[in-house]
């Protein structure tokens, strides 16, 4: 069938934005540098399970061949309580703009993830003019509880990595009873939730670095190339008046 008898059967396409898939854009030469990977957590506690799993990701993912860095939210204030010039507002978003694949990890409380988890990922911009900074960019989540397994704060993290259009890989780790699964010093011991740990972090440091060079390809949208050029016609009818 030819192109033109194929568009015939979509009378409510733009034919001048709809694009095929590009075998060759999706199959670009991979970077050679470490995958940068971000890594949240969601405690304040001075003994906190979700930075202990936080650190041993980290290390994890550093021997997948990641270059990992950990953000510590102690002094990040409230959402809208400060402006964004604040130093560790800063941080975090330089961070997040350096990452090409994060990791959120969050306790459960109450039913949900942490105010102190949300609160880092809210003032991560959705956009910066017209950059997404998140588009694109690879996500796991974990989460630790003090009781019984559940599975409530990693939802909503999937959610939240939806909308902030990340690539959110398929695995997950959901630790129960975290106080049983750390010894003294921090480190998880060894356990079916430690080997899905590891599973999580080999996925993520995977599918960084198979999307990382293809991302931008991989988030390019027909509805927002219409609309640009919809944009560009209006600007362009302006300027003519």
């Amino acid at each position: 069938m030819s192109r033109a008898s194929a568009l015939s059967d979509l009378p409510a396409v733009s034919p001048e934005h709809l694009r095929q898939p590009d075998l060759a854009a999706l199959r670009r030469p991979f970077s050679t540098h470490k995958p940068r990977i971000l890594i949240l957590y969601g405690s304040l506690r001075t003994v906190s399970y979700s930075r202990f799993l936080a650190q041993e990701a980290g290390r994890l993912l550093e021997h997948f061949g990641c270059e990992v860095k950990i953000y510590n939210p102690a002094g990040l204030p409230l959402p809208d309580d400060a402006p964004v010039s604040h130093p560790k507002v800063q941080e975090l978003r330089d961070l997040s703009a350096w990452s090409e694949g994060q990791l959120w990890v969050s306790p459960e409380r109450h039913g949900a993830m942490t105010g102190v988890m949300k609160a880092q990922i809210d003032w991560i911009p959705l956009s910066v003019g017209a950059v997404r900074p998140t588009q694109g960019k690879t996500l796991a989540v974990m989460q630790v509880s003090g009781g019984s397994q559940s599975f409530n704060a990693l939802g909503q993290m999937r959610i939240l990595g939806r909308w902030m259009r990340m690539i959110t890989i398929p695995n997950q780790s959901s630790v129960a009873k975290a106080f049983q699964e750390f010894d003294a010093d921090g480190r998880m011991k060894p356990s079916s939730y430690y080997d899905r740990v590891v599973d999580v972090c080999e996925e993520l440091a995977k599918f960084t670095w198979l999307t990382r060079d293809a991302s931008s390809y991989l988030t390019d949208r027909y509805s927002e190339r219409k609309e640009q050029a919809e944009k560009l016609e209006q600007r362009v009818s302006l300027k003519s008046i």
